[in-house]
């Protein structure tokens, strides 16, 4: 069945390559310029969380392609959720991947806005230049999305490939500068092994989020039983391939004590690699096309997802009016949530309360992969044929455990304070489902209560 809006002219199925983009253009936004930094406090042993990360996220990427494959409907967890426990799970679902969407994407151009102010320093001259900026950076994608999908592919495609390009420059070209003695201490805390292992991890959780892209635009991706989840799986493959590239060629080209300290490694390995300070405008470029390539993805996901909701009810049948393949109120209500959440940010200037809220888009972000992967275990266990494959079964289920053990590591790396505003989050969405739910009784005519 051709996807609403399809028959648009600005309206265009996703292919193979655009699916793979906006998974790996969703996974890599802006954090990768900062990760080697980060990490190097421990020392090189946060290569082995990074390894482990890896492994979690491949294994979800493969329950995410084998859902798909069974539930190839916009949604993504929602659907897979709804599929399996039934309304208000699938709610659940739907609305704390929401909340991820709108927080992160305010997020993202706060940060977007320091390596602008690279480019052009007048943008960092005063903090409401700053917010315009961060404005812009938003509202620029979010137009692209409501001129339609064919647009928001096409931008999805040329960002991939001008911010990946520098990145395999370092990622790739830095592996022959690589000089050992720059590597530092394996393990560079106090910490024994397997606490450097989970603190580093802590630090890099954020990295893989957005694995589950292409199952949530599942419904605007041509053929979706099969490319949903090759998308996923070659985007992630990809995406970690850079990860792991670029930080090690990164902690091979700076030396540990410098790279602990700085504020742009990739500048400082392009520097280290070529001489010069060019590397710090190419990292900014590359750094702000990164980001507002994710935020032109992470657009459409924040709509999908409440779109998909809306057609059954379970969200504001506002959300469910699409034009040009896009559901254009899902856009609209999330960058103007996202933007009046930025002007908060420069007018209350705390940023301590900002990265309290990017903590929690950690949290929320996970409870559906979880609901996602119980899902496909909860398929598995019941032995419901119509959604198992025989032959793939004792794979399947230990693919499915990996990818809710990484999950809960998610949560758990999320810390305490972050979990307990996360639930608060969602408590408030306990409100809006209790709503909902009575006006979908009040429609059909029946009592609401017995």
């Amino acid at each position: 069945m051709p996807a609403p809006g399809a028959s648009s002219p600005h309206a265009r199925r996703f292919g193979l390559p655009i699916a793979i983009c906006l998974v790996m253009g969703n996974i890599v936004g802006g954090g990768i310029f900062l990760l080697p930094a980060s990490v190097a406090p421990f020392g090189s042993i946060s290569l082995v969380a990074f390894g482990v990360l890896t492994l979690g996220a491949v294994a979800l990427a493969l329950v995410f392609g084998r859902l798909a494959q069974r539930h190839p409907q916009t949604g993504g967890p929602y659907v897979y959720a709804r599929a399996a426990f039934g309304d208000f799970a699938g709610f659940l679902a739907a609305y704390s991947y929401w909340i991820t969407t709108w927080v992160s994407n305010a997020a993202l151009a706060v940060a977007a806005v320091g390596y602008v102010s690279v480019l052009f320093p007048a943008v960092g001259a005063h903090k409401w230049s700053m917010c315009l900026a961060a404005l812009a950076v938003q509202w620029l994608p979010a137009l692209a999305n409501l001129a339609g999908t064919r647009y928001v592919g096409a931008v999805q495609l040329v960002s991939t490939v001008l911010k990946f390009a520098p990145l395999l420059l370092v990622a790739v070209g830095g592996l022959f500068f690589f000089d050992p003695a720059n590597l530092g201490p394996f393990r560079a805390t106090d910490d024994s092994a397997v606490g450097a292992v989970s603190a580093s991890a802590a630090i890099l959780l954020f990295s893989y989020l957005g694995v589950e892209s292409a199952a949530v635009s599942a419904g605007e991706v041509r053929d979706p039983r099969r490319n949903v989840g090759r998308a996923t799986i070659l985007g992630t493959l990809g995406a970690a391939l850079v990860y792991l590239l670029g930080t090690v060629a990164v902690f091979g080209l700076v030396a540990h004590d410098k790279l602990v300290d700085s504020q742009a490694p990739f500048t400082d390995a392009v520097n280290a690699m070529f001489g010069g300070t060019w590397g710090g405008t190419l990292v900014a470029c590359a750094a702000v096309v990164s980001m507002v390539g994710a935020l032109n993805g992470w657009t459409l996901l924040s709509a999908q997802t409440p779109y998909a909701a809306a057609r059954d009810g379970l969200f504001p049948k506002a959300f469910e009016t699409r034009r040009r393949g896009v559901p254009v109120v899902g856009v609209i209500v999330t960058v103007l949530l996202a933007s009046a959440l930025t002007v908060y940010n420069y007018t209350a200037g705390s940023e301590g309360v900002f990265e309290v809220l990017v903590l929690v888009t950690t949290f929320t972000a996970t409870v559906p992969y979880l609901l996602s992967t119980a899902a496909q275990i909860h398929f598995l266990a019941s032995g419901r044929s119509d959604r198992v494959d025989r032959g793939r079964l004792v794979r399947d289920a230990v693919l499915a455990v990996l990818a809710f053990g990484f999950s809960m590591w998610l949560v758990a790396g999320s810390g305490y304070a972050a979990v307990y505003q996360g639930v608060l989050f969602l408590f408030t969405g306990v409100l809006v489902y209790a709503l909902m739910a009575a006006r979908r009784k009040r429609a059909a005519g029946s009592p609401v209560g017995r």
